[in-house]
């Protein structure tokens, strides 16, 4: 069975408005973030699908206050990417501290490995068995989750390594429509579609 589903990343939080890797580090939704999540309104058909989100509270919070409300589901696979000791420097703080080794870190692409976090082969590792689960359950779903999961999803959708330019740049604040496949395999539908 082919399932639909649509990707949402979290609201803002001050951590994303000072460029800072979040990872697992559970911060809040910004003032702003609440109220960005407050406008936001899930498109026809999605708005009546199932509710799912990370359990990290930006997440939840943000899955809490896009409309129309709905019953939401946390689930664990959806949290964010872990950035180990990285967590709470910006990619341009990194960059100028770890010159050349951290150069090298990020060409490694999907296998990526931030020390004590986790590769991005690995999020995607554990979102594939996520939607897995989708398409033998038959039921369409929204799911709020974050930057480097989705990431991770459009690699698993589109084959991306996740070296170069994404092969479709994703507007942070739009939902993103999927299918998850019998035989296993995820695609890409419609990006970038405004939350109306």
């Amino acid at each position: 069975m082919n399932v639909p589903f649509a990707i949402l990343r979290h609201a803002p939080t001050g951590w994303n408005a000072e460029g800072r890797l979040q990872g697992s580090t559970d911060i809040s939704l910004s003032p702003a973030g609440e109220a960005a999540a407050k406008s936001w309104r899930i498109p026809a058909p999605a708005d009546r699908w199932r509710r799912m989100c990370s359990p990290l509270q930006r997440a939840r919070r943000t899955a809490e206050l896009v409309q129309p409300p709905a019953p939401v589901t946390i689930e664990s696979r959806l949290r964010e990417m872990s950035f180990g000791v990285w967590e709470g420097k910006s990619v341009a703080q990194l960059r100028a501290e770890g010159g050349e080794t951290f150069a090298a870190a990020e060409r490694l692409g999907l296998d990526f490995h931030p020390p004590g976090g986790e590769s991005p082969r690995i999020a995607m590792d554990r979102i594939a068995g996520w939607a897995r689960e989708i398409a033998h359950s038959g039921e369409p779903l929204v799911a709020v989750t974050h930057k480097a999961a989705i990431r991770a999803l459009l690699a698993l959708a589109t084959g991306w390594n996740m070296t170069g330019r994404q092969p479709v740049k994703l507007d942070w604040k739009c939902l993103h429509f999927f299918t998850a496949r019998s035989d296993g395999k995820v695609t890409l539908d419609q990006p970038n579609v405004p939350l109306s």
